[in-house]
Protein backbone atom coordinates (compact mmCIF):
# COMPACT_ATOMS: atom_id res chain seq x y z
CA UNK A 1 0.00 0.00 0.00
CA UNK A 2 3.05 2.31 0.76
CA UNK A 3 4.51 1.75 -2.41
CA UNK A 4 0.77 2.27 -4.23
CA UNK A 5 0.43 5.48 -2.89
CA UNK A 6 4.10 6.58 -3.22
CA UNK A 7 3.66 6.53 -6.84
CA UNK A 8 1.15 8.66 -7.27
CA UNK A 9 2.17 10.93 -5.07
CA UNK A 10 5.65 11.20 -6.81
CA UNK A 11 3.65 11.55 -10.35
CA UNK A 12 1.55 14.43 -8.95
CA UNK A 13 4.51 16.55 -7.70
CA UNK A 14 6.18 15.81 -10.94
CA UNK A 15 3.17 16.56 -12.80
CA UNK A 16 2.95 20.23 -11.32
CA UNK A 17 6.61 20.92 -11.27
CA UNK A 18 6.63 21.61 -14.99
CA UNK A 19 2.93 24.05 -15.27
CA UNK A 20 4.82 26.05 -11.65
CA UNK A 21 8.36 26.43 -13.86
CA UNK A 22 6.19 27.58 -16.75
CA UNK A 23 4.76 30.35 -14.86
CA UNK A 24 7.97 31.36 -13.40
CA UNK A 25 9.32 31.45 -16.71
CA UNK A 26 6.01 33.34 -17.73
CA UNK A 27 6.53 36.15 -15.13
CA UNK A 28 9.36 36.17 -15.91
CA UNK A 29 9.43 37.02 -19.51
CA UNK A 30 6.99 39.83 -18.69
CA UNK A 31 8.90 41.15 -16.15
CA UNK A 32 11.62 41.56 -18.71
CA UNK A 33 8.78 42.54 -21.76
CA UNK A 34 8.04 45.54 -18.49
CA UNK A 35 11.51 46.49 -18.21
CA UNK A 36 11.92 47.01 -21.86
CA UNK A 37 8.58 48.87 -21.98
CA UNK A 38 10.37 51.15 -19.46
CA UNK A 39 13.68 51.52 -21.70
CA UNK A 40 11.31 51.86 -24.63
CA UNK A 41 9.29 55.23 -22.90
CA UNK A 42 13.06 56.91 -21.64
CA UNK A 43 14.02 56.85 -24.98
CA UNK A 44 10.70 58.15 -26.48
CA UNK A 45 11.07 60.86 -24.27
CA UNK A 46 14.55 61.31 -25.18
CA UNK A 47 13.14 61.77 -28.68
CA UNK A 48 10.05 64.46 -27.43
CA UNK A 49 12.91 66.57 -25.96
CA UNK A 50 14.48 66.79 -29.32
CA UNK A 51 12.23 66.65 -31.94
CA UNK A 52 10.14 69.59 -32.97
CA UNK A 53 10.93 72.92 -35.21
CA UNK A 54 14.54 73.31 -34.03
CA UNK A 55 16.10 69.81 -33.61
CA UNK A 56 18.39 69.71 -30.82
CA UNK A 57 21.38 66.97 -30.72
CA UNK A 58 20.92 64.53 -28.11
CA UNK A 59 24.69 65.63 -26.07
CA UNK A 60 22.50 69.15 -26.44
CA UNK A 61 19.66 67.66 -24.66
CA UNK A 62 21.47 65.52 -22.05
CA UNK A 63 23.67 69.02 -21.32
CA UNK A 64 20.58 70.68 -20.52
CA UNK A 65 18.92 68.47 -18.41
CA UNK A 66 21.97 67.99 -16.05
CA UNK A 67 24.02 71.30 -16.59
CA UNK A 68 21.36 73.72 -17.13
CA UNK A 69 22.26 76.97 -18.64
CA UNK A 70 21.21 80.05 -20.38
CA UNK A 71 21.68 78.49 -23.93
CA UNK A 72 19.45 78.03 -26.90
CA UNK A 73 19.23 74.24 -26.58
CA UNK A 74 18.71 74.87 -23.06
CA UNK A 75 15.57 77.58 -23.71
CA UNK A 76 14.21 74.72 -26.36
CA UNK A 77 14.63 71.82 -24.28
CA UNK A 78 13.16 73.62 -21.04
CA UNK A 79 10.04 74.37 -23.05
CA UNK A 80 9.59 71.31 -24.31
CA UNK A 81 9.24 69.14 -20.89
CA UNK A 82 6.06 70.27 -19.90
CA UNK A 83 4.30 68.84 -22.55
CA UNK A 84 6.34 65.98 -22.18
CA UNK A 85 5.25 65.66 -19.11
CA UNK A 86 1.93 66.18 -19.60
CA UNK A 87 2.37 63.56 -22.30
CA UNK A 88 3.62 60.78 -19.53
CA UNK A 89 0.90 61.74 -17.35
CA UNK A 90 -2.24 62.26 -20.04
CA UNK A 91 -0.92 58.79 -21.77
CA UNK A 92 -0.69 56.74 -18.37
CA UNK A 93 -4.10 58.24 -17.24
CA UNK A 94 -6.16 57.35 -20.15
CA UNK A 95 -4.53 54.36 -20.69
CA UNK A 96 -4.96 52.48 -17.11
CA UNK A 97 -8.46 54.16 -17.33
CA UNK A 98 -9.13 52.32 -20.63
CA UNK A 99 -8.30 49.21 -18.69
CA UNK A 100 -9.99 49.91 -15.91
CA UNK A 101 -13.46 50.99 -17.49
CA UNK A 102 -13.28 47.28 -19.51
CA UNK A 103 -12.72 45.18 -16.49
CA UNK A 104 -15.64 46.71 -14.50
CA UNK A 105 -17.89 47.31 -17.50
CA UNK A 106 -17.10 43.59 -18.94
CA UNK A 107 -16.60 45.40 -22.79
CA UNK A 108 -13.98 45.02 -24.96
CA UNK A 109 -14.95 48.26 -26.57
CA UNK A 110 -14.81 49.74 -23.13
CA UNK A 111 -13.43 53.33 -23.09
CA UNK A 112 -13.76 56.09 -19.97
CA UNK A 113 -15.76 58.34 -22.57
CA UNK A 114 -18.48 55.59 -21.68
CA UNK A 115 -19.24 56.96 -18.10
CA UNK A 116 -19.25 60.61 -19.79
CA UNK A 117 -16.33 61.51 -18.34
CA UNK A 118 -15.08 63.85 -21.73
CA UNK A 119 -18.50 64.88 -22.33
CA UNK A 120 -18.82 66.12 -18.91
CA UNK A 121 -15.74 67.97 -18.94
CA UNK A 122 -16.21 69.76 -22.46
CA UNK A 123 -20.04 70.29 -21.33
CA UNK A 124 -18.16 72.52 -17.93
CA UNK A 125 -16.18 74.11 -20.13
CA UNK A 126 -18.53 75.60 -22.64
CA UNK A 127 -21.16 76.43 -19.59
CA UNK A 128 -18.61 77.86 -17.68
CA UNK A 129 -16.92 79.86 -21.09
CA UNK A 130 -20.25 80.83 -22.48
CA UNK A 131 -21.95 82.50 -18.98
CA UNK A 132 -19.34 82.94 -16.36
CA UNK A 133 -16.02 83.81 -17.94
CA UNK A 134 -13.92 81.13 -16.95
CA UNK A 135 -12.37 80.00 -20.17
CA UNK A 136 -9.03 80.73 -19.57
CA UNK A 137 -5.66 78.35 -19.18
CA UNK A 138 -5.59 78.63 -15.67
CA UNK A 139 -9.30 77.86 -14.58
CA UNK A 140 -10.13 75.24 -17.37
CA UNK A 141 -8.78 72.57 -15.25
CA UNK A 142 -10.59 73.10 -12.34
CA UNK A 143 -13.91 73.64 -14.52
CA UNK A 144 -13.37 71.03 -16.60
CA UNK A 145 -12.92 68.52 -13.41
CA UNK A 146 -16.08 69.27 -11.34
CA UNK A 147 -18.26 68.85 -14.95
CA UNK A 148 -16.62 65.51 -15.58
CA UNK A 149 -17.29 63.68 -11.43
CA UNK A 150 -21.01 64.94 -12.14
CA UNK A 151 -21.36 63.53 -15.63
CA UNK A 152 -20.05 60.07 -13.69
CA UNK A 153 -22.01 60.53 -10.85
CA UNK A 154 -25.48 60.90 -12.53
CA UNK A 155 -24.32 58.00 -14.65
CA UNK A 156 -24.03 55.95 -11.90
CA UNK A 157 -27.15 57.01 -10.12
CA UNK A 158 -29.02 56.28 -13.43
CA UNK A 159 -27.26 52.77 -14.21
CA UNK A 160 -27.87 51.93 -10.75
CA UNK A 161 -31.19 53.22 -10.01
CA UNK A 162 -33.34 51.08 -7.63
CA UNK A 163 -31.75 47.84 -8.24
CA UNK A 164 -28.39 46.27 -8.71
CA UNK A 165 -26.11 48.14 -11.29
CA UNK A 166 -25.27 45.97 -14.46
CA UNK A 167 -22.29 46.53 -17.30
CA UNK A 168 -25.35 46.85 -19.73
CA UNK A 169 -27.05 49.62 -17.49
CA UNK A 170 -23.82 51.48 -16.70
CA UNK A 171 -23.13 52.01 -20.65
CA UNK A 172 -26.67 52.92 -21.42
CA UNK A 173 -26.93 55.45 -18.97
CA UNK A 174 -23.07 56.97 -20.35
CA UNK A 175 -24.62 57.25 -23.73
CA UNK A 176 -28.07 58.77 -22.31
CA UNK A 177 -26.00 61.06 -20.40
CA UNK A 178 -23.02 61.89 -23.22
CA UNK A 179 -26.26 62.20 -25.60
CA UNK A 180 -28.13 65.00 -23.46
CA UNK A 181 -24.48 66.82 -22.64
CA UNK A 182 -23.31 66.73 -26.44
CA UNK A 183 -26.76 68.43 -27.46
CA UNK A 184 -25.92 71.02 -24.96
CA UNK A 185 -22.39 71.74 -25.80
CA UNK A 186 -23.74 71.79 -29.61
CA UNK A 187 -26.99 74.11 -28.61
CA UNK A 188 -24.61 76.96 -26.43
CA UNK A 189 -21.34 76.57 -29.44
CA UNK A 190 -23.57 77.40 -32.51
CA UNK A 191 -25.19 79.89 -30.28
CA UNK A 192 -22.40 81.81 -29.49
CA UNK A 193 -19.19 82.11 -31.96
CA UNK A 194 -17.05 83.73 -29.45
CA UNK A 195 -17.60 80.51 -27.07
CA UNK A 196 -16.77 78.23 -30.12
CA UNK A 197 -13.66 79.72 -30.89
CA UNK A 198 -12.25 79.27 -27.88
CA UNK A 199 -13.91 75.79 -27.74
CA UNK A 200 -12.79 74.22 -30.79
CA UNK A 201 -9.17 74.37 -29.40
CA UNK A 202 -9.79 72.59 -26.34
CA UNK A 203 -11.75 69.59 -27.81
CA UNK A 204 -9.22 68.49 -30.10
CA UNK A 205 -6.65 67.85 -27.63
CA UNK A 206 -3.47 68.47 -27.74
CA UNK A 207 -0.30 68.59 -25.19
CA UNK A 208 1.30 71.68 -26.50
CA UNK A 209 0.36 75.57 -25.67
CA UNK A 210 -0.44 74.19 -21.89
CA UNK A 211 0.14 75.81 -18.60
CA UNK A 212 2.76 74.29 -17.03
CA UNK A 213 0.67 74.75 -13.77
CA UNK A 214 -1.92 72.32 -14.93
CA UNK A 215 0.46 70.03 -13.72
CA UNK A 216 0.39 70.77 -10.45
CA UNK A 217 -2.83 70.72 -10.35
CA UNK A 218 -3.75 67.62 -11.75
CA UNK A 219 -1.13 65.25 -10.26
CA UNK A 220 -2.76 64.40 -7.08
CA UNK A 221 -5.61 63.46 -8.96
CA UNK A 222 -3.69 61.14 -11.47
CA UNK A 223 -1.85 59.71 -8.30
CA UNK A 224 -4.56 58.60 -6.60
CA UNK A 225 -6.41 57.22 -9.71
CA UNK A 226 -3.33 54.95 -11.07
CA UNK A 227 -3.01 53.75 -6.81
CA UNK A 228 -6.46 52.91 -6.83
CA UNK A 229 -6.28 51.02 -10.20
CA UNK A 230 -3.50 49.21 -9.28
CA UNK A 231 -5.17 48.23 -6.13
CA UNK A 232 -7.85 46.69 -8.12
CA UNK A 233 -6.36 44.53 -10.24
CA UNK A 234 -7.43 41.19 -8.09
CA UNK A 235 -10.83 42.16 -7.89
CA UNK A 236 -10.60 43.10 -11.47
CA UNK A 237 -9.77 39.31 -12.54
CA UNK A 238 -12.50 38.31 -10.10
CA UNK A 239 -14.94 40.27 -11.89
CA UNK A 240 -14.02 38.97 -15.03
CA UNK A 241 -15.31 35.37 -14.32
CA UNK A 242 -18.83 37.13 -13.68
CA UNK A 243 -20.87 38.44 -10.55
CA UNK A 244 -21.66 34.84 -9.40
CA UNK A 245 -18.43 33.48 -9.78
CA UNK A 246 -16.94 36.93 -8.27
CA UNK A 247 -18.72 36.84 -5.54
CA UNK A 248 -17.75 33.00 -4.37
CA UNK A 249 -14.33 33.52 -4.62
CA UNK A 250 -14.60 36.35 -2.06
CA UNK A 251 -15.21 39.93 -4.40
CA UNK A 252 -17.16 42.58 -3.63
CA UNK A 253 -18.87 43.16 -7.06
CA UNK A 254 -20.75 46.24 -5.91
CA UNK A 255 -17.67 47.84 -4.44
CA UNK A 256 -15.20 46.64 -6.99
CA UNK A 257 -17.68 48.41 -9.95
CA UNK A 258 -18.03 51.51 -8.02
CA UNK A 259 -14.01 52.02 -6.67
CA UNK A 260 -13.29 51.13 -10.96
CA UNK A 261 -15.77 53.78 -11.79
CA UNK A 262 -13.88 56.42 -9.11
CA UNK A 263 -10.28 55.17 -10.57
CA UNK A 264 -11.74 55.79 -14.03
CA UNK A 265 -13.13 58.70 -13.22
CA UNK A 266 -9.63 60.67 -11.11
CA UNK A 267 -7.58 59.57 -14.56
CA UNK A 268 -9.48 60.48 -17.17
CA UNK A 269 -11.14 63.31 -16.22
CA UNK A 270 -7.60 64.98 -14.90
CA UNK A 271 -6.13 63.67 -17.90
CA UNK A 272 -9.61 65.56 -20.23
CA UNK A 273 -9.30 68.37 -18.10
CA UNK A 274 -5.29 68.92 -18.59
CA UNK A 275 -4.87 67.93 -22.79
CA UNK A 276 -8.42 68.19 -23.86
CA UNK A 277 -9.90 64.85 -24.75
CA UNK A 278 -8.02 62.71 -26.54
CA UNK A 279 -9.47 59.19 -28.31
CA UNK A 280 -8.56 56.13 -28.87
CA UNK A 281 -5.44 55.58 -26.23
CA UNK A 282 -8.07 54.47 -23.37
CA UNK A 283 -9.22 51.90 -26.47
CA UNK A 284 -5.98 50.58 -28.24
CA UNK A 285 -3.64 50.49 -25.44
CA UNK A 286 -5.21 48.07 -23.44
CA UNK A 287 -5.83 45.76 -26.29
CA UNK A 288 -2.49 46.30 -27.86
CA UNK A 289 -0.95 45.18 -24.19
CA UNK A 290 -3.30 41.95 -23.87
CA UNK A 291 -1.09 40.44 -26.92
CA UNK A 292 1.38 40.59 -24.78
CA UNK A 293 0.07 40.21 -20.64
CA UNK A 294 -3.16 38.28 -21.61
CA UNK A 295 -6.10 39.39 -19.50
CA UNK A 296 -4.56 39.53 -16.22
CA UNK A 297 -4.97 42.82 -14.64
CA UNK A 298 -1.69 42.67 -12.06
CA UNK A 299 0.63 42.62 -15.48
CA UNK A 300 -1.69 44.73 -17.55
CA UNK A 301 -2.44 47.78 -15.61
CA UNK A 302 1.56 48.13 -15.22
CA UNK A 303 1.95 47.82 -18.59
CA UNK A 304 -0.78 50.38 -19.57
CA UNK A 305 1.19 52.71 -17.38
CA UNK A 306 4.32 52.72 -19.47
CA UNK A 307 2.56 52.22 -23.09
CA UNK A 308 -0.08 54.63 -22.85
CA UNK A 309 2.33 57.41 -22.62
CA UNK A 310 4.77 55.97 -25.63
CA UNK A 311 1.60 55.44 -28.16
CA UNK A 312 0.72 59.27 -26.82
CA UNK A 313 4.27 60.90 -26.67
CA UNK A 314 5.36 59.07 -30.19
CA UNK A 315 1.53 60.68 -31.56
CA UNK A 316 2.93 64.46 -30.52
CA UNK A 317 6.42 63.80 -31.77
CA UNK A 318 4.86 62.34 -35.26
CA UNK A 319 2.24 66.04 -35.36
CA UNK A 320 5.67 67.80 -35.31
CA UNK A 321 7.46 66.19 -37.87
CA UNK A 322 4.35 65.69 -40.48
CA UNK A 323 3.05 69.53 -40.79
CA UNK A 324 6.69 71.45 -40.25
CA UNK A 325 6.81 73.92 -39.28
CA UNK A 326 3.53 73.77 -38.07
CA UNK A 327 2.38 70.97 -36.14
CA UNK A 328 -0.67 68.37 -35.61
CA UNK A 329 -2.84 68.03 -32.87
CA UNK A 330 -2.08 64.97 -30.85
CA UNK A 331 -5.77 64.09 -30.77
CA UNK A 332 -5.97 63.72 -35.34
CA UNK A 333 -2.61 61.78 -34.87
CA UNK A 334 -4.05 59.48 -32.17
CA UNK A 335 -7.09 58.82 -33.96
CA UNK A 336 -5.16 57.82 -37.44
CA UNK A 337 -2.29 55.98 -35.61
CA UNK A 338 -4.44 54.22 -32.87
CA UNK A 339 -6.98 52.85 -35.20
CA UNK A 340 -4.99 50.49 -37.14
CA UNK A 341 -2.98 49.37 -34.26
CA UNK A 342 -6.48 48.34 -32.74
CA UNK A 343 -7.63 46.60 -35.67
CA UNK A 344 -4.17 44.51 -35.82
CA UNK A 345 -4.57 44.19 -32.26
CA UNK A 346 -7.99 42.66 -32.32
CA UNK A 347 -6.79 40.28 -35.01
CA UNK A 348 -4.21 38.68 -33.45
CA UNK A 349 -5.94 38.15 -30.27
CA UNK A 350 -8.54 36.67 -32.68
CA UNK A 351 -5.83 34.16 -34.18
CA UNK A 352 -4.40 33.06 -30.76
CA UNK A 353 -7.97 32.04 -29.71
Amino acid sequence: MTLVSARPRSSTVHAFLPAGGARRRRASGRALGLLGAVLVLGLVVLLSLMVGNKQIPVTDVWVALFAPGDSYAHTVVASRIPRTVLGLLAGASLAVAGAVMQGVSRNPLGDPGLFGVNAGAAAAIVVGTAFFGLGSAATSVWVALPGAFLAVITVYLIGFGRGPGTPVRLVLAGVVVTAILSAVISAITLSLPTVFDAYRFWVVGSLAGRDPQVIIDVLPFVLAGLLLALLLAGPLNALALGDDTAQALGAHVGRTRLLGAVATTLLAAAATAAVGPIGFVGLAVPHIVRTVTGADHRWLLPYCLVAGPVLLLLADILGRIVARPAELMVGIITAFVGAPILLLAVRRMAERE
